[in-house]
């Protein structure tokens, strides 16, 4: 019994599973480090600044004038998502990795917000959001270093073939562009085989 449920699993554990993982961690590296970044920008404190007999000012501070590399890293992590489809096998992983450690560090970033009361006013909303970006994106980042090899890459349609029927029976690659112009010359076609 336990042989035959092997093989049923091994059935649906296709190329659509891969496909469908790949597109989960992706969709989750770039929503979560887009979040991060988006809420590193919004106000997270507003200090305000007595100046005795005139009205006090206000100055308020985003996620990122407070801690300047928040900001950075979430967008690292945001190229790192997208550059999780560009890549394959052991590089992906890694990269998933980097992006998972990028996502934590953002994390941190969001929970210091939650805890520093730097300002009069504190906006807790915004630094729990980066907290939840980061660790959305650090989702992402582990389940593409954990199981990224065996995702499916990009298609071999993006990259460049040589034909072996080029002019002269050579590739085409191989005899460059000038017996391509040649046969152009001679009203022969270098495309059509």
């Amino acid at each position: 019994m336990s042989g035959t449920g092997a093989a049923a699993t091994t059935a649906t554990d296709g190329p659509s599973t891969g496909r469908r993982e790949l597109t989960y961690a992706v969709l989750l590296c770039l929503a979560g480090a887009g979040l991060a970044a988006w809420a590193a920008t919004r106000t997270w404190s507003v200090e305000v600044v007595a100046r005795g007999a005139l009205p006090s000012s206000r100055q308020e501070r985003s996620g990122a004038d407070l801690l300047p590399w928040l900001s950075a890293l979430a967008l690292v992590a945001l190229a790192g998502g997208g550059a999780v489809l560009a890549t394959r096998g052991l590089v992906r992983r890694l990269l998933g990795g980097l992006v998972a450690l990028l996502g934590l560090a953002v994390a941190a970033g969001g929970g210091y917000g939650l805890v520093a009361t730097g300002g009069v006013e504190v906006h807790r909303q915004w630094p729990a959001l980066c907290l939840l970006g980061g660790l959305v994106a650090a989702g992402g980042g582990l389940l593409t270093a954990r199981r990224g090899a065996a995702w499916p890459a990009m298609g071999a349609r993006y990259e460049r073939t040589v034909r072996a029927d080029g002019p002269a029976g050579r590739p085409i690659a191989e005899g460059g562009n000038r017996e391509a112009w040649d046969a152009l010359d001679r009203g022969e076609d270098p495309t059509v085989s």
